[in-house]
């Protein structure tokens, strides 16, 4: 059994000529208010007043903006300019104080190893008595040694050395 599917399910219907019903109703509007006002206003300010209407009904009925409609832009942009804003400012909560040893760091039902493992992919703090500093020792080898070395610094501020190689 074959079935037809519909091909431009987002194509709008044309209803009035080439205009589809929004188009047309928005032209409209626009059309009624200015006829309104040619009863209401003297003739020069009743063509000032039209040009605005007509431009801002023409805008709504054509202009597309990313492939959406002006009048969802147009309430978008408007409940952005109206609706209050509200920032909410969320304390930072002090870190938990590690604990000291790998005994008291140990989770029921995995060894040492493993604890260590997960403290070192998922902890920002330097694990005790594992990371040393080793900036001092680094420097004692670098004054012994015949290469050239020199302090460098990161954008960061850190200072590093770092092995001299000159290209000549």
């Amino acid at each position: 059994m074959n079935f037809q599917v519909p091909q431009f399910i987002e194509t709008e219907d044309k209803i009035v000529g080439p205009l589809t019903i929004k188009q047309f109703l928005y032209l409209a509007a626009g059309g009624g208010i200015s006829f309104i006002l040619f009863f209401a206003l003297k003739p020069f300010l009743w063509i000032f007043f039209t040009a605005i209407i007509m431009t801002i009904s023409a805008s709504f009925a054509f202009i597309k903006i990313n492939g959406r409609p002006f009048s969802i832009t147009a309430m978008a942009a408007f409940s952005f300019y109206w609706k209050p804003r509200f920032y909410l400012w969320q304390r930072q909560m002090p870190e938990a104080k590690m604990p000291a040893t790998l005994a008291e760091q140990k989770t029921p039902g995995k060894s040492l190893l493993e604890n260590l493992m997960d403290q070192l992919k998922t902890t920002k703090n330097p694990i005790p008595k594992r990371e040393k500093v080793v900036a001092s020792s680094i420097l004692d080898r670098v004054k012994s040694s015949k290469e050239r070395f020199e302090m460098m610094r990161k954008i960061t501020g850190e200072k590093e050395v770092a092995r001299r190689v000159d290209y000549r």
